[in-house]
């Protein structure tokens, strides 16, 4: 699907949810949609801005948690430094470097099932289960970009 194909589910999803389609939800999510960084809610705010050079840090945090709250985002990572939004919301699994933070996505069809291999905790209700493999990305994994990291 291409962002104008994704942007018109969004408006669509946006009145399902009871949600106002207003111009600045549709700015935010669109430089999500035009992205695949993941981005941390200060980036969001810094692409939005050059659209929007009056939008507050405050207003795309509120929309993204909005985002979040309906569906429509994926948080990625809560437990790194900076939360990370993710507008792809098909199952997908991510690659993350432990060096710069890049976060990749890698489809469902590229590993094999995860299998649970006993019960969950009882009243434990899951409802996705995302994998994360951690390491360099090719980047980091240079040759010259080893070296710098042992020298520094």
């Amino acid at each position: 699907m291409d962002i104008p194909e994704k942007m018109a589910e969004f408006s669509r999803l946006c009145t399902q949810r009871g949600l106002a389609l207003t111009h600045q939800r549709q700015i935010i999510y669109r430089a999500l949609l035009e992205t695949y960084d993941h981005p941390n809610p200060e980036m969001v705010y810094e692409r939005v801005r050059l659209e929007l050079p009056n939008v507050s840090l405050g207003t795309v945090y509120k929309n993204l948690k909005t985002f979040l709250e309906a569906g429509l985002l994926r948080e990625v990572s809560v437990h790194h430094e900076a939360m990370r939004m993710d507008a792809n919301t098909e199952p997908h699994h991510h690659l993350v470097c432990v060096r710069c933070k890049s976060i990749t996505d890698i489809g469902v069809g590229d590993l094999d099932p995860v299998v649970l291999r006993r019960r969950l905790p009882r009243g434990f209700r899951l409802q996705r289960v995302n994998v994360e493999i951690h390491g360099l990305c090719a980047a980091c994994a240079s040759p010259a970009s080893l070296e710098s990291s042992v020298e520094g």
